[in-house]
């Protein structure tokens, strides 16, 4: 199960998506309603060959909700790209969304790709929160150093495709 979160990389995620369905693995996208302000539903539909699930549509396409429907088939969740708004989430319980809410319900293994600034990657509680994530046993890919979307340049972009695709290729 792949998590897109309101990041400029969301982009990204469509090219984790497509490789993994050119390998034979099932992807299923929950998305968050900023990540739908990045990229539309339909990339992600069409290129996972499933429905996306957002919070408009939680309940259309089970008969129990998404977030508990799919944490039981899940064998991997994986939010790429994890912004700092749902690496606080995801740290500290809050559940309000269809990303958060699925992290709180899955019992597979979990890991983040975080991407975001470079400001923002360094702050300490983006850093005391990526800290809590990990002592819980979710797998943080590190972000690579390059020029970001702001034009700034330094820590924060979304890890490689093909570093993403290893971790989780790793984990399965």
């Amino acid at each position: 199960m792949l998590g897109v979160t309101g990041s400029i990389a969301a982009f990204r995620a469509a090219d984790v998506t497509s490789a993994l369905r050119k390998e034979g693995i099932d992807v299923r996208v929950v998305m968050s309603a900023y990540a739908k302000r990045f990229i539309g539903e339909l990339t992600f539909s069409t290129l996972s060959g499933r429905p996306v699930i957002t919070d408009a549509n939680v309940g259309d396409f089970a008969d129990r909700p998404e977030h508990l429907a799919l944490g039981d088939v899940a064998d991997l969740f994986v939010v790429a790209p994890a912004t700092a708004n749902i690496l606080a989430k995801m740290a500290h319980g809050l559940a309000d969304d269809i990303v958060s809410t699925t992290y709180i319900s899955v019992t597979c293994p979990v890991m983040v790709a975080p991407a975001m600034n470079t400001r923002m990657y360094d702050h300490v509680t983006v850093r005391e929160n990526v800290a809590t994530l990990r002592a819980r046993g979710v797998t943080v890919i590190e972000p690579d150093d390059g020029f970001l979307a702001c034009g700034d340049y330094g820590k924060g972009r979304l890890a490689a495709t093909d570093t993403i695709l290893a971790a989780i290729r790793n984990a399965l």
